[in-house]
């Protein structure tokens, strides 16, 4: 069984994954996030689970779970950054572009359509309810960021 530590940046990468929730929380236990490598580890497994083709109920009661994990810390780290009455999503989603180090090509790609990216960045096309649900998945937030 792994033990993971707050501070410990994880790489399970060559492993496959659980597919049962009590396996998934016994090899990778959800915590509260403090700090920002508690963070990327968090939002690493939500990448790997977000891969799998057909996640299993499991792995989709442990992503439904982890994502509060995140949405919790985002809310208050974030909290100065995303005041809901002064930033739009535009601004919203850059700043989460720029933390996973995404372009806008890399944009498009995640909604479907390489192109995409630079339309919605440009103000060009808006952001549509399923490239909310989208981005807010691979993101691992809210989709109210977005709204």
């Amino acid at each position: 069984m792994a033990h993971i530590s707050r501070h410990t940046k994880i790489d399970a990468r060559d492993r496959a994954l659980p597919r049962e929730f009590e396996e998934l929380v016994r090899e990778y236990p959800p915590q509260a996030i403090h700090d920002g490598v508690a963070y990327d580890n968090a939002m690493e497994m939500i990448d790997r689970l977000m891969s799998v083709p057909k996640l299993s109920e499991g792995q989709l009661a442990y992503l439904d779970t982890l994502s509060v994990v995140v949405e919790s810390y985002e809310a208050e780290a974030f909290a100065h950054e995303f005041d809901k009455e002064k930033v739009e999503p535009l601004r919203i989603l850059r700043h989460l572009m720029n933390e996973h180090q995404l372009n806008a090509s890399a944009l498009g790609q995640i909604l479907g359509e390489r192109s995409l990216g630079s339309k919605i960045l440009n103000g060009d096309r808006e952001l549509s309810k399923a490239h909310i649900r989208i981005l807010a998945a691979h993101f691992g937030v809210s989709k109210a960021l977005f709204l």
